[in-house]
């Protein structure tokens, strides 16, 4: 191939549809980055349509009480993102991030048709004022289970390939990458302000057949837009199984440690010769200072077979293990906003239910009262994007004017405003509205914005912070371990609302009954603002201790590429 040529290629070894090293020219950027951006547009609509409606379905429809109602839906939310762990496993290990889409997506199609025969057949619904049956629910649980695990398949992975069509070795197409983030989200509020307009409304209309119906098809869709695109897409090849591969550094390091082996900053520890890493598609990485308790892995000795990695790891091996032991701390400093979050979907709803919802003549359903969230999206990632960051990266000197920790902090700040915010509303609510729709659901504007823009700052902000401190063999699974935090808050607001009640005196006379005005939500929402401002604290701690993937790099010369003949340490 000529140099010229050559100059062309991508830098991180991602091949297009043939096999072959991906051309710039005609691969990636933003070629391939609209397809991925309206896949996740016409997916986001249909995940809403559930998320969103749910709780007032199982009610409406199915007849369950608010708090039964609430935390099914939490479980079902929980379930979604924490799958997204064995999507991405499966993505990084033998699938690939496309494959994975494409076959989660049509299971995804399945159970939302599922969805759509539950809602549209007679015998899956209950009659008037009866309960469901256990048939009923089963059918309609089992649906949400297989949209569930189709979620899971897709989530940490239509990110991740977005990123992916952007080379990080190209100065040009990283900072592409960073605005490809902004409009990723931009896609998802998109989504998300269809489902909770127009789908909510003909399911008030039409009836909830139609309503399920139509997200049913688009996800037909959706699959569809994504294999438009698939001339441009940049593609990363498996790389095996980074669980093995994080297993057998700590089983080499634990053996190395029994055997009396000491680590100091000049040992030196084991790598290939060869101009990759022995990870297949993987680049190699240098070592850095932190965890050197794993180092032990690099370490050969005379009983030592270099070749087996379960006795001698090579150093990218556990640099990849240390790069993702490290994001940890970060991932469970961001668990409790998600907490808050889940309440958009449940309680929020709930107080519009029994508020004023009328707009003129035009009554606004209760489902579209999410609605502020969504639009606080739209309006708030262009803004940033095109106004605030330019202002930023003046003063702080960062290409993206505040790096993405700082970013994610600025979200978790705005959470503990937002659920205090609730809380004042809710108890205002109570004391001098408490008859039926006598208060203005427009009241719930504030907290609607603020939990939206605390999502704006910490959700991208979680997305580049995942995405850039993961190496080339754990892309999928760093991407899904931030969804899993919306997954374990939204258990957490499950565990949190069932103590309450257990603790507060039942659904009959506790803090969160069926009937809200007999209820004290307001006390619930305190709880979550104080929970909140401990999490920040805990947060800034992990945030100003966190070292980044280039610091304390320990210099390449400590490295050695030993072959069988080389000296070993005794």
């Amino acid at each position: 191939m000529k140099q010229e040529e050559m100059e062309f290629l991508v830098s991180d070894d991602r091949v297009d549809r043939h096999g072959k090293v991906a051309d710039k020219r005609t691969t990636g950027g933003w070629k391939a980055a609209p397809y991925i951006i309206m896949n996740e547009v016409i997916e986001r609509l249909a995940f809403f349509s559930i998320a969103v409606n749910m709780t007032r379905y199982l009610v409406v429809e199915m007849h369950q009480s608010i708090p039964d109602s609430a935390t099914h839906v939490t479980d079902w939310i929980g379930a979604a993102y924490v799958l997204t762990l064995l999507g991405a496993f499966l993505a990084d290990a033998y699938l690939g991030r496309f494959k994975t889409i494409i076959v989660f997506s049509s299971i995804y199609a399945v159970g939302m048709l599922m969805l759509t025969i539950s809602a549209a057949v007679d015998t899956l619904r209950p009659q008037k004022s009866k309960e469901a049956s256990q048939y009923q629910l089963s059918f309609l649980f089992c649906a949400l289970g297989l949209v569930a695990l189709g979620t899971g398949g897709i989530k940490p992975c239509v990110s991740s390939f977005g990123a992916d069509q952007f080379d990080e070795g190209d100065e040009k197409e990283v900072v592409m990458k960073y605005s490809f983030f902004n409009w990723f989200y931009f896609a998802i509020n998109m989504g998300a302000l269809l489902a909770i307009t127009i789908l909510v409304y003909i399911q008030d209309r039409v009836g909830w057949s139609w309503g399920f119906g139509i997200p049913t098809v688009t996800t037909v869709l959706s699959i569809v837009v994504l294999a438009l695109g698939i001339k441009y897409y940049r593609f990363q090849k498996p790389m095996g199984s980074p669980f093995t591969r994080f297993l057998q550094v700590i089983v080499a390091s634990v053996k190395n440690h029994q055997r009396g082996v000491v680590v100091g900053d000049e040992t030196h520890l084991y790598e290939v010769e060869t101009t990759h890493s022995d990870i297949v598609g993987a680049r190699k990485l240098p070592r850095t200072l932190q965890y050197k308790f794993f180092d032990k892995a690099a370490i050969v000795t005379k009983k030592d077979n270099i070749k087996d990695r379960w006795n001698v790891c090579t150093v990218t091996q556990v640099e990849e293990f240390k790069s993702f032991v490290k994001i940890l701390p970060v991932w469970a400093a961001t668990i409790a906003l998600a907490i808050s979050f889940a309440q958009m979907s449940t309680f929020f709803t709930s107080q519009a239910n029994i508020m004023n919802r009328k707009l003129g003549k035009f009554e606004i359903p209760t489902g579209s009262i999410p609605v502020f969230g969504a639009i606080n999206g739209l309006i708030l990632v262009p803004f940033y994007e095109r106004c605030i960051i330019p202002v930023l990266k003046r003063f702080t000197g960062h290409h993206r004017g505040i790096t993405s920790l700082q970013r994610m902090g600025v979200g978790l700040f705005i959470s503990i405003i937002a659920m205090a915010s609730a809380a004042l509303l809710e108890m205002t609510r109570r004391e001098k509205y408490p008859r039926l729709y006598s208060m203005s659901v427009f009241w719930l504007v504030p907290q609607f914005f603020l939990m939206g823009a605390a999502e704006v700052f910490t959700y991208v902000g979680q997305l580049e912070f995942f995405y850039d401190e993961a190496t080339d063999g754990t892309k999928s699974i760093s991407s899904a371990m931030f969804l899993s935090t919306i997954g374990i808050g939204s258990w957490l607001s499950t565990a949190i609302v069932k103590i309450i009640i257990a603790t507060s005196g039942g659904e009959a006379k506790g803090w969160l009954r069926n009937d809200l005005n007999k209820s004290k939500l307001d006390g619930f929402y305190w709880i979550l603002a104080v929970i909140n401002a401990i999490n920040l604290l805990v947060y800034l701690m992990v945030a100003i201790r966190y070292k980044g993937k280039d610091s304390a790099v320990v210099r390449t010369e400590n490295m050695v590429e030993l072959s069988k003949d080389q000296d070993m340490e005794p």
